[in-house]
């Protein structure tokens, strides 16, 4: 096989189906961004509705605006232009809270479902947040539930009908490998359980689609491939055929039926309103809906494809430039069994990723020794993953990453 050059990265990049996306967001010249799985870059228009909500909803509107700008139906409507990216209907999401409370909300809510059954089944090696939320929910539901792991292979037939929930992310925040989303969800409902799936690392990336695969529950960040911006909200999916039995334990007065009636009783709201709890984050919601409408016109299966293509454009080109560095895969090979993001391992991991940052490419680190880059075909293109090999198999070849400079951990990996 003939090696690739840049000319030939670049010419892939003539009848990109993104232009124009690209040319909303806000990145500086010299950067490649490779890390819109862990902090999407700023879009222009999400600056400009900071500024419009600051400024004139809150600035000259003050507290009228949440009738007159919209706030108090935000979270819903939100939710819902969330709803199309992930295969549910309208009012079966909505826009609250972190992702981490939103795990709580569901699982807690979904295990309620299934009285008289003590397990909640999750991966070993899951984003640490779920499990210690699941942890955390079992206490509080007493002796009554308990958390069990398992390896990612043992995992379906660990199912039983001692199960209440399965709670899986979707794609490993490390590995990128990705469940088979129908056939575990059929295992889980084979057995009795419910289902709640956390998408914090396939939305907007990877199509998703869970009325299709009958999923119960689903959780999802806003920050990483919506372009939410830094603490961006989260949402919470629930099932049309389990909103109106779903009792969430965090029942805040914006989930009440009628907030504002200021009554001492709580009557949850109907449909997915009652997952809702404090006063919504007006600002940062309003932040994030102008990052989902990037979204509007978008194809989420191009999106795949696009992103597909580039990350294996990506492993080819460490196969042609960086072989013999002792660098590892460590996501799948296989392009339809990983997410958007693919992993490498190395044992001075941490310093060749400030090193790369040093020279503008930007993926991040995960211990003990992986370094991670994402793939989103909205604003990174093929030209640009070569300039990034690039700059890897220099600071390899030199072991420019040796320096002192890149050796001491910061707080943020």
């Amino acid at each position: 096989m003939t090696k690739l050059t840049r000319a030939d990265c670049a010419a892939m990049d003539t009848e990109s189906p993104f232009a124009a996306h690209r040319a909303q967001f806000e990145l500086p010249q010299s950067c490649i961004y490779m890390n819109g799985n862990s902090l999407g870059p700023l879009i222009r228009a999400c600056r400009e509705r900071a500024a419009a909500t600051v400024a004139e909803e809150w600035g000259v509107g003050l507290i009228r605006s949440w009738n007159t700008a919209g706030w108090y139906d935000l979270p819903v409507r939100l939710g819902d232009k969330i709803a199309r990216l992930i295969g549910a209907q309208a009012s079966e999401v909505v826009v609250a809270d972190s992702t981490s409370a939103n795990v709580f909300k569901v699982a807690a809510a979904a295990a309620a479902l299934r009285p008289g059954r003590r397990k909640i089944i999750s991966e070993k090696g899951n984003f640490p947040t779920d499990l210690y939320v699941l942890d955390g929910v079992c206490r509080f539901m007493g002796e009554t539930r308990e958390l069990k792991t398992f390896d990612r292979h043992e995992i379906i037939d660990a199912i039983d009908d001692d199960t209440a929930v399965v709670v899986l992310t979707h794609v490993h925040y490390v590995t990128s490998e990705m469940f088979d989303m129908v056939a575990v969800t059929r295992a889980a409902h084979d057995n009795g359980a419910l289902m709640v799936w956390d998408l914090s690392h396939s939305t907007g990336a990877v199509s998703v689609d869970l009325n299709g695969a009958h999923a119960d529950f689903a959780v999802g960040c806003g920050y990483k491939y919506l372009n939410g911006g830094p603490g961006a909200p989260a949402f919470a999916f629930v099932a049309k055929r389990h909103l109106p039995q779903v009792r969430q334990p965090l029942s805040g007065w914006f989930g009440h039926a009628n907030p504002f009636a200021f009554v001492d009783d709580f009557t949850p709201a109907d449909g997915i309103r009652r997952l809702l709890c404090g006063t919504p984050p007006i600002i940062g919601a309003s932040v994030l809906e102008a990052a989902v409408d990037i979204f509007a016109d978008v194809d989420m299966v191009t999106v795949r494809q696009t992103s597909i293509s580039l990350s294996e454009l990506f492993l080819r080109l460490i196969e042609e430039r960086c072989d013999g560095f002792g660098l590892s895969l460590v996501s799948p090979a296989d392009a339809d069994a990983r997410g958007s993001h693919i992993s490498l391992a190395h044992e001075q991991g941490y310093a060749i990723m400030q090193a790369l940052i040093a020279r503008g490419v930007i993926g991040d680190f995960r211990a003990p020794h992986f370094i991670r880059f994402g793939f989103t075909p909205l604003y990174l293109r093929h030209v640009d993953v070569w300039d990034a090999v690039e700059a890897l198999r220099d600071i390899m070849e030199t072991r420019a990453y040796a320096s002192p400079a890149f050796t001491h951990r910061q707080a943020v990996t």
